[in-house]
């Protein structure tokens, strides 16, 4: 297989960075409205969860389907970034006009959600199709490093996202989200010139091709899948749930918008030199031994002492979690190599969202105003990771063995 030069992997790499970090901050941007967007047109605030918990339940199907409908794209040049640019626009329209149904009253309450229906179906193509093409033509042993690159972009909002909810206080919801959308969408007019530089490089012939994947690979990806699913959900409730109540029993509450993306820089900074053991071991030993390493970083989060103590745990546990989805990303699209990188990635990209439906659902069941259940949500993050760290550090340790003496692991 002919791959593209370099450059241009690079290149496209820095691009789906930025794809992704206007995306991340357009979603947050719209869980911040969300409430006032609703009550303008008359929506009970009770049912803000219930949206939430719709829209990520939703990206768990059209994860997957958008990330079957680029493989099939992929092969007709061209195809793929109009797909992408079409659909984005789409989104991008319907994110621009959310914040002027607050003018029609009552009646703006069938059309606020229709918007926000066709939103999340549409901004499913920034998600797994862009990391499919990419995945598709960059050389494989380059692969961990560049989606490093790809996740650094939603490490980044991320981290931005406490200083969002501040600074967006009191701000006519029009403005933030006239500009994320439009710098998305002029974002996302770019693919079309990053899809021909990748395939400059005569790779038009593999990205035709498409084979079944092989049995072997289809356990590894349910491996896989099921894994993340369990280290997501970890990741959730300790994010958006167990952090802020940990932090207050140092500090006070102006100070967590300066704490709370320590996590994420840990996340930006751990994933790139975790490419190097990646490349190196394969991801599923990456994956593995991260889990238990934040599993251990959780574990003293919960019994820290001091605050200095917490942060760098959670420096840790951040850290870990960025080794995780940037290993978990790259496996994919060698688990899906022969052009099944999007159905994968697309799978991923499902469990994800599955988690965050998980999360959510145990918020709107009031888990976490129930001292019984409070408890086990503490407790479930460090379980979730110890479980899916240990299972897929064995699985990896096993194939390691099996591959003994190559110089390199793909898996």
């Amino acid at each position: 297989m002919t791959t593209a030069n370099p450059a241009s992997t690079r290149g496209a790499a820095l691009y789906l960075a930025l794809l992704q970090f206007f995306f991340a901050l357009g979603w947050t941007i719209y869980v911040i409205y969300l409430p006032q967007l609703t009550a303008q047109v008359g929506i009970p605030k009770e049912f803000v969860v219930i949206i939430l918990i719709v829209d990520q339940a939703v990206f768990t199907v059209t994860d997957t389907l958008m990330g079957i409908a680029a493989d099939r794209v992929t092969r007709i040049a061209g195809q793929l970034s109009r797909f992408i640019i079409w659909l984005a626009a789409i989104s991008c329209i319907a994110f621009l006009t959310m914040p002027f149904t607050a003018d029609m009253g009552t009646a703006g309450k069938p059309v606020l959600i229709g918007l926000i229906a066709t939103w999340v179906v549409t901004s499913s193509a920034l998600r797994a199709p862009p990391m499919a093409l990419l995945g598709k033509v960059a050389a494989r042993p380059s692969a961990p490093w560049l989606f490093a690159i790809v996740m650094l972009g939603f490490g980044l909002a991320g981290a931005l996202s406490p200083y969002l909810g501040v600074a967006l206080r009191g701000i006519d919801p029009r403005l933030p989200f006239a500009i994320s959308s439009l710098t998305l969408l002029a974002t996302a007019f770019a693919m079309g010139g990053v899809e021909r530089r990748l395939r400059s490089n005569d790779v038009n012939t593999a990205l035709r091709v498409r084979l079944p994947i092989p049995s072997k690979r289809i356990l590894l990806v349910i491996a896989l899948i099921a894994g993340v699913l369990l280290l997501a959900l970890g990741t959730q409730f300790h994010v958006a749930i167990n952090s802020v109540p940990m932090f207050l029993r140092f500090a006070k509450q102006p100070d967590l918008e300066w704490l709370m993306p320590v996590y994420w820089i840990g996340f930006n900074i751990a994933m790139f030199p975790a490419s190097f053991i990646t490349r190196r071991v394969g991801g599923l030993f990456t994956i593995g031994v991260a889990g238990l390493l934040g599993a251990g970083a959780l574990l003293l989060i919960g019994h820290s002492a001091s605050l200095n103590t917490m942060i760098v745990m959670q420096f840790i546990a951040g850290g870990a979690w960025g080794c995780v989805l940037m290993s978990a990303i790259a496996l994919a699209t060698a688990l899906g190599h022969g052009g099944n990188e999007g159905r994968v990635l697309g799978l991923l990209f499902s469990a994800l969202a599955l988690a965050t439906v998980a999360r959510l659902t145990a918020v709107a069941a009031g888990f976490t105003r129930d001292a019984v259940y409070n408890v086990m949500l503490q407790t479930a993050p460090v379980v979730c990771w110890i479980l899916a760290g240990a299972a897929i550090l064995v699985l990896a340790l096993a194939r390691l063995r099996a591959r003994r003496g190559q110089t390199a692991v793909e898996y």
